[in-house]
């Protein structure tokens, strides 16, 4: 029986969570499949039977890749160290270009409940990867948020219009000290480790390449916006001579009575350890840009849903450690752009 695996007669659970490991590579494919398989091989070339990672997500334009890693709670920090360990050796942030914004080599490591652990354990982990970084990394440097942000819980978007993530701010012109590690090094950069509730990624393209008409669009979509849809938070870039409006789908707990009617409003609801979750449907995301880009007499031409749904995720996650399988993305096809 697999430790963190309960096993009866009618139902397997695991006290699962996920880490979509954000790295600043994606334009060499055999790095970034190394440092995936560093989360799932020990030194010695063993597969760990606890753990598997889902998916591949690498974009040529954005040189950003993530990856889906998922294990019980108590063994996912230990496999996402050596991950990120393997990608601060492979990783030199003084020579990445890209359009997405970045602040690390290891970007962003959040975590996430799936099934049976709440935010808190999340957190606790968050910080354990955070702290055991910086030991065995000499010159990494951490911001955190969430649950891993104690006691404020700042959200990883106030953390980033903190540090200026959203202007385009860069390491060099960093003047906030790290939450945990040492001065900030330029070939490492800032890694933000936290916790909280689901965030997928649903990108939409638009078929101009006026970038101010995307910008305008991404405001327009973002929960902060009056008309915005809850949880989104959208930018623009220029890809594959066309416009990405970019959104990250954050998961929220029902509140203002924003959400009354998830079947016929476009919100998705699912439960962890009895906490209900909402998050916008990439089909209502998609249908909001479409009606915002035909005002302005553009089309859209495809969306793109990076990785899983908190639900696709959790099933894809038990499945995969059921039947022992590492390296579950090899059976989807690893996504390089």
């Amino acid at each position: 029986m697999l430790q963190g695996v309960k096993m009866s007669s009618t139902r397997v659970s695991f006290h699962l969570a996920a880490c979509l490991l954000n790295i600043s590579e994606a334009r060499k494919k055999d790095v970034v499949e190394k440092i995936a398989k560093a989360a799932i091989y020990n030194d010695n070339g063993q597969k760990h039977p606890q753990a598997t990672v889902l998916n591949i997500f690498s974009d040529y334009d954005y040189n950003r890749s993530v990856i889906t890693i998922a294990a019980p709670i108590d063994m996912l920090g230990d496999y996402v160290v050596s991950a990120c360990i393997e990608a601060f050796k492979s990783i030199d942030l003084t020579v990445h270009e890209g359009i997405h914004p970045c602040l690390g080599a290891v970007d962003l490591v959040p975590i996430y409940p799936l099934l049976d652990v709440d935010l808190e354990e999340c957190g606790t982990v968050a910080r354990s990867i955070a702290e055991s970084l910086t030991l065995h990394v000499p010159g990494c440097s951490v911001f955190l948020f969430g649950h891993a942000d104690q006691p404020e819980k700042r959200s990883l978007v106030q953390r980033r219009k903190q540090l200026g993530w959203f202007i385009g701010k860069d390491v060099k012109s960093m003047e906030n000290k790290p939450d945990i590690g040492a001065t900030l090094s330029q070939r490492y950069g800032l890694t933000g480790i936290g916790a909280s509730p689901y965030v997928m990624n649903c990108n939409v393209t638009i078929d101009t390449q006026d970038l101010a008409t995307g910008r305008n669009i991404a405001s327009a979509i973002r929960g902060s916006s009056a008309s915005g849809l809850k949880g989104i938070q959208g930018m623009a870039f220029p890809h594959d001579g066309k416009i990405e409006i970019a959104c990250n789908v954050e998961s929220f707990e029902e509140a203002d009575n924003v959400v009354t009617s998830p079947d016929d409003s476009g919100y998705i609801s699912y439960r962890v350890l009895g906490n209900t979750y909402y998050y916008v449907s990439p089909q209502s995301i998609e249908a909001q840009i479409n009606k915002l880009a035909t005002d302005q007499q553009i089309k859209t031409v495809g969306t793109a849903l990076v990785g899983f749904t908190p639900e696709e995720c959790k099933q894809h996650a038990t499945y995969a450690l059921m039947k022992g399988i590492g390296e579950f993305w090899k059976m989807r096809g690893g996504i390089f752009m």
